[in-house]
C-alpha cells in the first residue's frame, strides 16, 4: 500500500465523520421548526376555541339587549293601553304586547341554547389549553435536547476541522487536489478498498487485470475507471 494511502485514509476517517456531523447540523434545525409546528397547531387550537366562545358570548349578550329592548317595549304599550279610552287602541296594542311576548320567549330560549353551548365551548377551551400545556412542556424539552446536540455536534466538527488541518500539513498538494475533487464530487469514502475479484467497493464494478496490477504494485495512486475513487488492495 502506498504510504500516501494510509495519510488519506487517516483525512476520510474525519471527512466521514465530518460529513455525518454536518449532516446532523442540517437535521436538528428541521426537527426543532417541527416541533414548534406542534406546539403552533396547539395555540391555535386554543386561539380558535377563545374566538368561538368569545363569538358566542357576545351573542348572549346580544339576545339580552333585545329582550330587554322588547320589555321595555311592552312596559311602554301596557302604559299606553292604561291611558287610551279606545277600545280599538287598546286591542291593537295588546295584540303588539303579545307579539313581544312571544318574541321575548323564542329570545330566551335562544339565550339558554346559547348558554348551555357556552358551558361546551368553555370545556373545549379547557381541553385545548390542556393539550397546549402538555405539548409545550414536550416540545421545550425536546427542542432543548436537539440544541444540546447541535452545540456538541458543533463543538466536535470545530474540532475535527482544526485536525483535518493539522492532518493536510505535509501532503503531497497533487494528491490532495485529486482527493478534494473527489470528496465534492462523490462524497466520503473516496478513498476504497477493491477486492481479490477487482471489484470497487465503491461503485461495485470490476476493474480490468491492469488496474489490479497497479493497485497491488503499490507505487502509485490508482483511480477506478468507472467511479475515479481512489483504490488500494483489500
Amino acid at each position: 500500500m502506498p504510504p500516501d494511502i494510509v495519510g488519506l485514509l487517516t483525512l476520510q476517517e474525519r471527512d466521514q465523520r465530518l460529513q455525518e456531523l454536518r449532516k446532523e447540523l442540517e437535521r436538528i434545525p428541521r426537527e426543532q421548526d417541527l416541533a414548534r409546528e406542534r406546539l403552533a397547531t396547539r395555540q391555535q387550537a386554543v386561539d380558535e376555541a377563545k374566538a368561538v366562545m368569545q363569538e358566542n358570548e357576545v351573542a348572549i349578550k346580544g339576545v339580552e339587549l333585545d329582550v330587554g329592548t322588547r320589555r321595555e317595549s311592552i312596559t311602554r304599550l301596557r302604559q299606553q293601553q292604561f291611558e287610551t279610552r279606545k277600545n280599538e287602541e287598546y286591542k291593537a296594542l295588546g295584540v303588539k304586547v303579545s307579539h313581544y311576548s312571544d318574541e321575548i320567549d323564542g329570545l330566551e330560549t335562544r339565550e339558554l341554547e346559547l348558554m348551555e353551548r357556552g358551558d361546551q365551548l368553555r370545556s373545549s377551551l379547557t381541553e385545548a389549553e390542556t393539550n397546549y400545556s402538555t405539548t409545550k412542556g414536550g416540545v421545550d424539552e425536546e427542542v432543548a435536547t436537539l440544541q444540546k446536540r447541535a452545540d456538541n455536534f458543533s463543538r466536535e466538527t470545530n474540532s475535527l476541522e482544526d485536525e483535518r488541518k493539522q492532518l493536510l500539513v505535509g501532503m503531497d498538494d497533487s494528491m490532495i487536489s485529486i482527493y478534494e475533487r473527489l470528496l465534492k464530487l462523490r462524497g466520503a469514502p473516496v478513498v476504497v478498498q477493491i477486492t481479490g475479484e477487482r471489484q470497487c467497493l465503491g461503485c461495485h464494478v470490476k476493474a480490468t487485470p491492469t488496474t489490479m496490477v497497479q493497485v497491488q504494485t503499490g507505487k502509485e495512486l490508482v483511480n477506478c475507471e468507472n467511479c475515479g475513487r481512489i483504490l488500494y488492495p483489500q
